[in-house]
């Protein structure tokens, strides 16, 4: 099957991309934006526990990342409390939860790599898997920090 960009050049918010990958990959693209998205899917919604979840992200890439993923959209920043320090709590947009199938059929090729060619190893920080369920052949593991 193939697919091809409707248009030669995009322009989406003052920028222009050679292609709609291209551009999909801005918005999403880099170490740490899917894992995000997939955490805050996942109810890991404040920062500490993105921090907590995100073995090996330091405080101030976190913070850039999530004001990017912020800035195009696909999150929502709520602060809740009365004095400093302000709890940040993040949630996925519509436009965020758009990127789900594509967050899904990611999750399921790389658990299919791992399972053929790799092995899931655990680091410090406490990991509980479970399955869920998703079309054939995949299979899918869901993973909790705890």
């Amino acid at each position: 099957m193939r697919i091809e960009c409707l248009g030669d050049v995009i322009e989406y918010k003052n920028k222009t991309y050679p292609c709609s990958i291209s551009l999909a990959m801005n918005l999403v693209g880099g170490k740490w934006k899917i894992l995000i998205l997939y955490h805050i899917n996942n109810g890991i919604t404040r920062f500490g526990q993105l921090y907590k979840c995100l073995v090996t992200i330091t405080e101030a890439t976190l913070s850039h990342e999530l004001k990017q993923l912020e800035k195009e959209g696909l999150i929502k920043k709520q602060l809740f409390g009365t004095k400093p320090p302000l709890v940040s709590d993040y949630t996925l947009t519509e436009f965020g939860k758009s990127f789900l199938p594509i967050l899904n059929a990611i999750m399921a090729w790389g658990n299919q790599i791992a399972l053929e060619k790799g092995k899931f190893i655990s680091y410090e920080k406490s990991v509980s898997p479970k399955i869920i369920s998703v079309p054939p052949p995949y299979t899918v593991w869901e993973f909790a920090c705890d």
